[in-house]
Formats: structure tokens, C-alpha cells, sequence
């Protein structure tokens, strides 16, 4: 690499970003801006507020100059022997600092091992990263134990309202006019998803050209693919199915690939990027658990219902999509229910099912009552709960059984009031709250 090259872009990079006006994602400043020595690694699918986030924790610190975005193409050239040149760069340009940041690092072959070198020199680095996959294999190669790691998704509804510069209180949440005002932003958040650049325009062209950056460039050129035809298939299958399920097999012959193990390869790299997610069966056997159709979800809505065929029947699957990236988004350990009967979600915290959770989209017909309350009454025996929920799109009640009580809530208000919500009052758990 060129010295004044990497020069230009270090200072051309420093120029050009502006975040402007933006909302705060650093709800864990503790995490962010703490003494604690360990790395800190910020993973998660392309253009849902990485490197604004990062940004944002530069803004925090009073040592901020030494930043490099390496996802520019005037970076190809660069090697692991040229992270020496960067740090010589770095100390003329700015003076010596102990704080680091590194957007998409994973692209230069062997970066674990600079970082670690910085690591052991008492410096402190903030790693942004699309590629869940590349980033714990190579941390955990060099860095064990040395890191922690965050999950950042597009949008959730409180910071969708944030944008919106919606402001709500717990009074919102009960009066007539608060609910129906919460209630059409939540309509709006639905339909329109979380990623932050969409929601300034909502140009549909946008999330087609988001979708074909993370396919060709965090799938198919990241792991050396080259039939382009069988990925776009399955992930057009995959986002017309969102809440199904699905197994290698019937996937192999749906795409048409010769060996089921081809489509668990290509689901891996999805998982990676971010772009889709599969749930499991619980079973208290991992192996029986791999060997049992997965439930699939999507990154967010807007680019689920861009991608994919969906009717207006599909409503209740996109709010069950909903709640998972909101489960997800909270760190929950996620799997399904189904023996006689099927519920959507169970939450496992410490090898303990803590919570049985089954959405769907009204309970008005006695059909589909009884079969929420059968599938989510069924979990809540096989585990020994006490409480369950059911989420809808607007109702709200309580169901008092024999032994057990089930509280029907709104997904709106549900991902405005998460750590208020108790879901479990199992006998080992007494008063546990979900969040």
C-alpha cells in the first residue's frame, strides 16, 4: 500500500462523514465508554447504523482520530503488513492516542492479529463488522476471551419514533388518543421496517439496491460462490415464508440443488449476513434439535415484503416476524414449540424455558382462539410456566385458567413496554420479569 494513498483516504474519510442529526443507539454507554480493557465489536447486516453508531461513540471520546473505514474500494491493495504503515500514518498525522476504530476490518486477511498486538499494548478498539460469522471465527482465534460483542439491527419501534421525533409517555399507553396515535406510527413501522436511510424517502430502489449489495458482496463474493441463480431462488422461497417452516430437504428440491447440505451452506451465509435468521425445534438434545424443521425470519419487514411474494393473509406472519427481531434485538435465546400443538416462541435463559410466547394477528374467530390458547397452553405445561402471552394487533385482555394466566397485549404496546411485561411466575422463577 502506497503511503500517500492510505493518507488521502485517512484524511478523506475523516472529511466526508457527517452524520448530522441522528438517533442515539448507545443505550449501553457503560459498554461503550467504560474503562473495561476488552474490545469492543459491533456486528450486524449492512446499513442498519454501524458506522454512524461508531461514529457516535467517537463523538464520546476524547481521543477520536484514529479511524479507518476498510470497505473502500481504495483499500483493495491493502494487506495485513500495511496495519504498521496505518499506525506510523496515524502518529503523524494526529499525535500518539490509545483508542482505535475499525469499520469492516474483516475484510484484510489476518486483522485478529494486529488488533491483538493492540490489545496486548493496553489500547482500547472499537470494531464495526456485517459478517457475523468471520468476525467470531477470527476473534476467536486470536481474541478469546478478550472481546465483547453487540448485535445491532435496523430500527426498533421506540427509536423508529425517535426519528419521527414522536415523543410518548405511559399515559399514551392507556388513554384513547395516546393508543391510537402509538398505534398509526406503529401501522407506519409495519409496513416501512427499520432501516435508517429507507425511512428518510422510502424509495422502494433503495432496498433493492441494499438487498443486491449484501447478496453479491456479504454472500456470494465473501464465500467464493458463483451460482447466482440457486441464491436468488432460495432467498426469494425464504422471504415469501417468513414464520414457516422449512428443512434442508424440501429446500434442495424447492431450489433445486442436488445435495441438502449445499442449502445449509448457503443458509449459513444468509445467518452470517445478517439477512435471515432460523429457529429451532427445542428439544434438550442439540442433535435432535439440527435434525428438526427450522422456522425462518427476516432482517426486517420492508425488505421481506420487497423481496418476496405476500398476500394480504401474510399480516399475521410479518407481526410474528416482528416480535422475533424484537426477541432477538434483546439478546433472547429463541426457539419454537410443537408436539400436539404448536407455540410460535419459547425464551430460554440459563438452560431454563423462562417464557412461552405465541403471536398472531386477532383472536376474533373461536377457531383461532382455541388454537393460540391449545399451542400456547400445551408449552406453558411442558414447561412449567404459569403465565403466557399472546400477541396481537390490537387486542388486550386477560385469560385466567385453572392454574394459569394468559395476557393477550398488542405488539405496539408490547415493544414500547418490553421490560414491564412478566411472562413467566413458574415456581423457580417466582416474579421474573421477561426483560
Amino acid at each position: 500500500m502506497e503511503r500517500g494513498i492510505l493518507k488521502t483516504i485517512i484524511l478523506d474519510q475523516r472529511e466526508y462523514f457527517s452524520p448530522g442529526e441522528i438517533v442515539s443507539r448507545m443505550n449501553e454507554k457503560k459498554a461503550f465508554l467504560g474503562k473495561n480493557k476488552e474490545i469492543i465489536v459491533i456486528s450486524g447486516i449492512r446499513r442498519c447504523g454501524k458506522s454512524t453508531l461508531l461514529h457516535e461513540i467517537r463523538k464520546f471520546n476524547p481521543e477520536s482520530d484514529y479511524f479507518l473505514n476498510f470497505d473502500d474500494e481504495r483499500l483493495v491493495q491493502f494487506t495485513v503488513t500495511d496495519f504498521q504503515l496505518l499506525l506510523e500514518i496515524f502518529l503523524e498525522l494526529f499525535g500518539e492516542q490509545s483508542v482505535f476504530y475499525f469499520d469492516e476490518i474483516q475484510n484484510i486477511n489476518g486483522w485478529e492479529r494486529f488488533v491483538r498486538r493492540l490489545y496486548d499494548q493496553r489500547k482500547k478498539v472499537f470494531i464495526a463488522g456485517s459478517n457475523a460469522s468471520m468476525l467470531s471465527r477470527e476473534l476467536g482465534t486470536h481474541l478469546t476471551g478478550r472481546y465483547l460483542q453487540y448485535e445491532l439491527f435496523p430500527f426498533s419501534f421506540k427509536e423508529f419514533l425517535a426519528l419521527n421525533k414522536v415523543e410518548f409517555s405511559d399515559t399514551d399507553l392507556i388513554t384513547t388518543n395516546g393508543k391510537s396515535k402509538l398505534k398509526r406510527w406503529f401501522n407506519d413501522y409495519f409496513l416501512s421496517g427499520g432501516f435508517p436511510e429507507y425511512l428518510k424517502n422510502k424509495n422502494r430502489e433503495y432496498l433493492k439496491s441494499l438487498y443486491e449489495s449484501i447478496l453479491y458482496r456479504d454472500v456470494m463474493v465473501r464465500n467464493k460462490l458463483t451460482n447466482e441463480k440457486e441464491i436468488l431462488e432460495l432467498v426469494y422461497f425464504l422471504a415469501s415464508n417468513i414464520g414457516k417452516l422449512v428443512s434442508f430437504n424440501n429446500l434442495k428440491n424447492t431450489v433445486g440443488v442436488r445435495h441438502a447440505s449445499t442449502v445449509k451452506n448457503y443458509l449459513n451465509y444468509l445467518e452470517n449476513a445478517y439477512l435471515v435468521f432460523l429457529v429451532n425445534k427445542y428439544d434438550p438434545s442439540l442433535k435432535i434439535q439440527m435434525q428438526n424443521p427450522k422456522k425462518v425470519y427476516f432482517i426486517d419487514n420492508a425488505v421481506s415484503r420487497e423481496l418476496g411474494f405476500h398476500t394480504s393473509a401474510d399480516k399475521g406472519r410479518f407481526l410474528e416476524n416482528q416480535v422475533f427481531l424484537e426477541l432477538r434485538r434483546n439478546g433472547r435465546t429463541v426457539y419454537y414449540h410443537k408436539q400436539k400443538h404448536e407455540c410460535d416462541f419459547i425464551v430460554r435463559e440459563k438452560n431454563k424455558i423462562v417464557a412461552a410466547i405465541q403471536v398472531c394477528w386477532s383472536m376474533e374467530t373461536e377457531n383461532t382462539r382455541r388454537r393460540e390458547i391449545a399451542g400456547l397452553t400445551e408449552a406453558m405445561e411442558r414447561y412449567g410456566l404459569t403465565e403466557g402471552l399472546i400477541m396481537t394487533d390490537s387486542e388486550e385482555k386477560t385469560i385466567k385458567l385453572e392454574k394459569r394466566k394468559i395476557r393477550v397485549v398488542p405488539v405496539y404496546k408490547w415493544l414500547l413496554q418490553s421490560g414491564n411485561i412478566k411472562v413467566n411466575n413458574s415456581k423457580d422463577m417466582q416474579g421474573h420479569s421477561f426483560f
